[in-house]
């Protein structure tokens, strides 16, 4: 255990209570292994146990969709979409670098997984990335990441974003660019966990883009919830469920 060989190899004050001691070695991390995950990649190991991600009071963030902030006269393009590990793609796979039991400084989550839009009605496309492990947060029951990833959404172009990733709860990340109608985009993303690592809901709030959001984008958004599931036809990618192109 990583708590036992750092006591080992530093001497411990007289002053340090027994109780902080038996406190410290009683963390435990989140084993890969637990949810059919080995370092590979993803293979099932054992029944899995979804459980949903520790639930964050919701912080306050005003933002209208296509509508113009007084402050800055920027247009705000708000949207949502699903990120869904169907697993069938060996994602995540999980780089131990740090070579130590339970995820510590280091350790590498390159991950990708299918996009739905927010009524989960049509496929569009795939995310693409990596997330470094920055601080394990056992009280949390789970971990800390900074994360640097690509949302591809067929001919429609990618949005690019990077910042951190909270496995225990809802984060903000920085939109740092984009290609296609996404060209010269910035703003934020809200990432909000419902099953780790298994459904993300992200919303964008989007600046700096030439002309509107295309209609598929600007639906109405099912409820993030732990049983949301892509529509069949939308799974089988069929054609009217499927943006042009969608990149897969």
């Amino acid at each position: 255990m990583a708590a036992s060989s750092y006591f080992l190899s530093n001497p411990i004050s007289s002053s340090m209570k027994t109780s902080e001691i038996q406190k410290s070695l009683a963390f435990s991390s989140l084993n890969f292994g637990q949810i059919g995950i080995k370092s590979s990649g993803f293979a099932p190991t054992k029944s899995l146990k979804l459980s949903t991600a520790h639930q964050l009071p919701f912080r306050s963030f005003t933002c209208r969709s296509s509508s113009d902030s007084s402050e800055t006269g920027v247009k705000v393009h708000e949207f949502s979409v699903y990120e869904i590990n169907e697993r069938d793609r060996e994602s995540p796979a999980v780089l131990k670098l740090s070579k130590k039991q339970v995820f510590s400084l280091g350790d590498l989550i390159p991950f990708t997984n299918k996009l739905y839009t927010g009524d989960l009605e049509k496929r569009l496309g795939i995310s693409a990335g990596i997330c470094i492990l920055i601080q394990n947060k056992p009280e949390m029951k789970g971990d800390r990441y900074e994360a640097v990833f690509s949302l591809y959404f067929g001919d429609y172009g990618h949005i690019s974003v990077q910042g951190p990733y909270l496995t225990y709860g809802e984060s903000y990340l920085a939109i740092t660019g984009g290609s296609g109608i996404f060209e010269g985009a910035y703003g934020q993303l809200r990432l909000q966990q419902i099953v780790y690592p298994f459904k993300i809901f992200y919303t964008f709030y989007l600046k700096g883009i030439k002309g509107d959001l295309p209609e598929v984008l600007l639906c109405k958004s099912v409820e993030p919830h732990p049983d949301v599931e892509p529509s069949a036809a939308a799974k089988a990618t069929l054609p009217e469920a499927a943006i042009p192109n969608f990149t897969d």
